[in-house]
């Protein structure tokens, strides 16, 4: 089973809601909800991979520095196994706007569990509330 890196961000912002993204219709686990992020390419941190996935997916724009490391998931799928760290970031420069045809929601803490996610997300949410 081939093992895909994908790399994940906790967007929070001062009101310490965090940011989830809707997947578009069309694409694989369609309307679950998860944080952002996406697949390392060969070669690349999973710092580079989020500082680069935001900017496409989010117009926004964050540094190594700002992104810390909080748990991962480790998941089996059908076809592959995911590995996912996740981090947390409280700053970036510009104001997230959908890039890919998804829909964004900042969502409190206590309510990330009301939105359905893919199996590897939804494990995190214990982690971000102890942090919130």
């Amino acid at each position: 089973m081939r093992i895909v890196l994908v790399s994940a961000v906790a967007l929070v912002d001062r009101d310490g809601r965090v940011l989830l993204a809707q997947r578009p219709a069309g694409r694989h686990m369609a309307g679950l909800w998860e944080f952002p992020g996406g697949k390392v390419e060969p070669g690349e941190t999973p710092e580079a991979a989020l500082i680069r996935e935001l900017r496409e997916e989010l117009g926004i724009d964050t540094w190594q520095s700002c992104l810390a490391p909080l748990s991962f998931a480790s998941h089996g799928y059908d076809d592959f196994h995911l590995l996912m760290p996740l981090f947390v970031c409280r700053k970036w420069k510009g104001i997230a706007r959908p890039a890919e045809g998804q829909k964004l929601a900042w969502v409190a803490a206590r309510d990330l569990a009301r939105y359905p996610m893919p199996p590897a997300d939804a494990p995190l949410i214990p982690a971000l509330r102890e942090l919130l």
